[in-house]
């Protein structure tokens, strides 16, 4: 996976980024399967969608950008950056919701910091390749 595409991880679960127009954007299936649990996110992403968007007739807040799958093939994903997630988000009934908010925010201060100190990435990186049991070489 290259610096423009990282996994990032709420509560267990994996959710899959990538970097477009100079900001982060997520997965939306990868977001609703963290809040709901649901055995089949995709359609639960995709009942959301027409009930609360398309019927609606609102203008899409998320994109279609190439993500990896677990076959290692790339395919068009839903996804949205930050301020759509928290739209998306509100549609979605979860005790989720707002830890996943604040991790959210969370995660968005972190990469304004490794902006404007890139030695701060390089830190976390480290210590992220040390959790995962990687040797400092």
């Amino acid at each position: 996976m290259d610096k423009n595409q990282a996994l990032v991880v709420f509560q267990d679960q994996k959710i899959r980024r990538i970097w477009h127009n100079n900001e982060w954007y997520f997965s939306v299936v990868d977001v609703v399967a963290a809040l709901t649990e649901s055995p089949t996110p995709r359609q639960y992403w995709g009942k959301v969608k027409d009930r609360e968007f398309i019927a609606l007739q609102l203008s899409p807040i998320w994109v279609q950008l190439k993500l990896p799958a677990s076959d290692e093939k790339f395919y068009e994903t839903d996804c949205a950056n930050t301020e759509a997630l928290f739209r998306i988000i509100q549609s979605i009934p979860s005790k989720k919701a707002e830890p996943f908010k604040a991790w959210l925010a969370k995660v968005g201060y972190e990469r304004v910091q490794e902006i404007e100190d890139p030695e701060l990435a390089q830190k976390r990186m480290k210590e992220l390749y040390k959790a995962k049991g990687y040797s400092d070489d």
